[in-house]
């Protein structure tokens, strides 16, 4: 089990995690578009709990659910849609009862600040001139199905999905549109607002459902025994304050 732990871990690491982990650290997968707020989180717990750290890993929920899938030693999940905790919890990974809704948030269509291609909104895309518009994939990546859902919705699928660039994850969109590679792209409007100095949001789309995030504490044994206090920190009034202070609303 020590060998297992230190193998997720470095794995953790490679994803951009600090690599100061030990069995004592409560590990923490969540989605990309939580990495400011949930890096605030972190903060705020190990405050309220000296001598308790909180390592974090942020990446695409269709690969952090596939870790805790495979026996990674994640204690807590929190992912951006509900497929990708569904996987987890189908496999039977995920604590009974421990689930819950905790943030909301919404698809937007970003630009770049200047942007050159003078779009303001969903018609526009549809220009002989744009070329390039991002979008996370919706085979993996739950702002890609959100994404596609609500051009669905919209009628203008058909239009965007021509001129697709597919992100790995959220953030990687957020960077395509911030250095100008694309025309146009979709995130989650959190990440929108993370780099409101280089990207500009044009609309924000209506969703056929509601964009929550769910969080669970992930079963396996040698579970931190203080995971499930992190969980009801993220829900407690002080943790919903973080969140929407990066954007988020509640469930």
């Amino acid at each position: 089990m020590a060998l297992k732990r230190y193998l997720v871990i470095a794995a953790i690491a490679l994803l951009g995690a600090p690599t100061a982990a030990s069995a004592q650290d409560i590990l923490v997968a969540a989605a990309s578009s939580l990495t400011n707020a949930f890096t605030e989180l972190a903060i705020g717990f190990q405050q309220q709990h000296p001598g308790t750290k909180v390592l974090m890993s942020f990446a695409g929920s269709d690969a952090l659910a596939q870790q805790v899938v495979h026996g990674a030693p994640i204690d807590v999940f929190a992912s951006a849609d509900s497929q990708a905790m569904d996987t987890a919890e189908q496999a039977g990974n995920i604590v009974p009862g421990s689930r819950r809704d905790f943030a909301r948030n919404e698809i937007v269509l970003i630009v770049p600040s200047d942007n050159p291609q003078n779009i303001s909104g969903l018609a526009d895309l549809a220009g002989g001139a744009i070329g390039r518009v991002a979008f996370g994939n919706p085979a993996t990546v739950p702002a890609g199905r959100y994404t596609r859902t609500a051009l669905e919705h919209a009628g203008s699928w058909d239009t965007v999905k021509k001129n697709e660039v597919l992100g790995q994850n959220v953030r990687q969109v957020l960077s395509y549109v911030a250095r100008g590679e694309v025309d146009a792209g979709f995130v989650f409007a959190t990440d929108a607002a993370a780099m409101a100095d280089r990207v500009k949001v044009v609309t924000a789309l209506t969703s056929p459902s509601p964009v929550l995030y769910p969080i669970a504490l992930v079963e396996r044994s040698g579970r931190h025994p203080q995971a499930a206090e992190f969980l009801s920190y993220v829900n407690s009034p002080a943790g919903q304050q973080v969140l929407q202070k990066h954007g988020f609303s509640a469930p």
